[in-house]
């Protein structure tokens, strides 16, 4: 189904392409993008935030309309990716298995179509998301069914698939690229990134160093300069009361003196459900 999609896009050839198809493309890439970063990764991977019960199974849809599987699968092969990153157990680390598998061939591997519900276990206590993850075709099928419904045929190639794969390499060069280019702040035991043009077109998720020296933040840009669109939204959430407990960044963090690689305060940097530490966070969860 995978490759399909990216045939598909070639149907443009005969649709063509205009203003409103182009409009639509954009919408549908921001807004389902928001579904992988805000939902799928700060919210279900790490849970830096909180929302009710209902906006919960919302977030799950919307992130599922990007058809990169459900929440569940989702959070669960993220949380192992913390846990192992770029160790022999990393489902796709570039410095072990290089660029290809990183970025594409874990995703077409059949190895990993399942995934443990013990690392999961906070989630699937909720039926209606484990529902969710068993009909992984619904949330697509909405959102293709919209984009036919608002400019037919165009809208569905150029909207929808056009929009899909974009969606699918722009999440796929986090695990690539920002493990292979781009600058270090701090020293976490693995080859995590800074990126300010994958930030841009990730709507943040290119501040990558960052967030795996410090998983719980709903802030992955630290610093005002660092451009951090789905933080924004979030923060606009919170005002409307939808979203509530925003996890940020402890203090120190933010300090010259912890951008040496080794953060040496004696206070224990939290991780999301046991994930053992890698870096300045074993050397900071270890000193305690």
């Amino acid at each position: 189904m995978f490759i399909v999609v990216h045939l598909v896009c070639f149907a443009v050839i005969w649709t063509g392409i205009d203003i409103e198809a182009a409009a639509l493309c954009a919408f549908m890439f921001f807004v389902r993008k928001f579904g992988i970063t805000g939902a799928f990764h700060r919210y279900f991977s790490h849970r830096s935030y909180k929302t009710s019960r209902a906006f919960q199974f919302f977030l799950a849809f919307l992130g599922g309309s990007a058809a990169q599987k459900g929440a569940l699968w989702w959070a669960a092969h993220h949380r192992h990716h913390h846990k192992h990153s770029d160790t022999d157990e990393d489902l796709h680390s570039a410095k072990l298995e290089g660029f290809y598998w990183s970025h594409l061939g874990w995703v077409l591997s059949d190895e990993y179509d399942e995934y443990d519900e013990n690392v999961v276990k906070d989630l699937v206590k909720y039926p209606e998301l484990v529902w969710l993850d068993k009909l992984i075709f619904i949330p697509p099928v909405a959102a293709a069914v919209f984009c036919f419904l608002v400019h037919g045929w165009m809208g569905l190639v150029v909207g929808f698939f056009i929009s899909t794969v974009v969606l699918y390499h722009t999440t796929f060069a986090i695990n690539s690229f920002c493990h292979m280019f781009g600058t270090r702040r701090y020293e976490t035991g693995e080859l995590s990134k800074n990126s300010l043009w994958l930030a841009i077109i990730t709507m943040g998720e290119g501040w990558h160093n960052n967030h795996h020296h410090y998983p719980l933040s709903a802030r992955q840009g630290f610093f005002w300069y660092e451009i951090d669109i789905t933080y924004y939204i979030l923060l606009g959430l919170e005002k409307l009361g939808i979203v509530w407990d925003l996890k940020a960044p402890p203090e120190r963090m933010l300090r010259p003196e912890a951008f040496t690689a080794i953060n040496k305060s004696d206070e224990p940097v939290p991780l999301p459900f046991n994930v053992p530490a890698h870096g300045a966070m074993a050397e900071l969860t270890n000193s305690r």
